[in-house]
């Protein structure tokens, strides 16, 4: 099985969770990260939960929702969760996965076919309302992601499909966005010679 790519349908399944039994389709209608991390109980995973956890209400208020998993058992996921509120007042509000047979890790190409452990995973899938798969990211074990660039990119897809524009680099809400560019030279030549060049045009949104 080939590794999810960016358009493609998120494979529903059904798993047990630190809030109960959830399916993916459950999330239809609204945004979804997704994500995996190699072990409870290590250093730069929890500083992701923590990270996570205390901007879980600024994802909700742009309809987004979050859901962990890793290989750990349901068990191991509540003890780490009981240990991360006891040590840094946290509460973690999203659920985490348990995923002891990798198998939704296979089908969302988390891991290799062949792996026998999950020192590697650490994915992100932003899923949008209707379950397509709209952005994909892969950190290293040692390497933290940032929850600012998460933030960013789920509001950039969300202004995107709204305003049927693009984003620049760097772009951060308020800013300019791009007109599509003319994709003929019919096109281009009838966009004529304003200050801007045809294929670079800012709007606001």
């Amino acid at each position: 099985m080939r590794a999810l790519r960016i358009n493609d349908t998120a494979p529903d399944f059904s798993a047990r969770t630190t809030q109960g039994e959830k399916r993916l389709s459950d999330y239809r209608g609204r945004w979804l990260v997704l994500f995996s991390h190699p072990a409870d109980f290590t250093p730069v995973c929890t500083s992701e939960f923590v990270a996570l956890a205390r901007q879980a209400d600024v994802f909700a208020a742009i309809d987004c929702d979050l859901m962990a998993l890793s290989v750990d058992s349901l068990y191991s996921h509540l003890a780490w969760l009981k240990d991360i509120y006891r040590r840094f007042g946290v509460k973690v509000p999203f659920p985490i996965i348990e995923d002891p047979s990798m198998a939704i890790g296979h089908a969302f190409g988390m891991v290799d076919a062949g792996s026998s452990d999950s020192a590697t995973v650490r994915a992100t899938f932003v899923i949008d309302p209707e379950g397509v798969v709209r952005a994909i990211s892969w950190y290293p074990m040692n390497i933290g992601r940032s929850v600012d660039e998460l933030l960013r990119l789920v509001t950039a897809l969300q202004t995107s499909d709204r305003e049927a524009a693009s984003t620049p680099a760097g772009w951060t809400p308020g800013d300019a966005l791009l007109e599509p560019a003319a994709t003929t030279l019919d096109a281009a030549i009838a966009d004529g010679d304003g200050d801007a060049p045809w294929y670079y045009r800012e709007r606001r949104a």
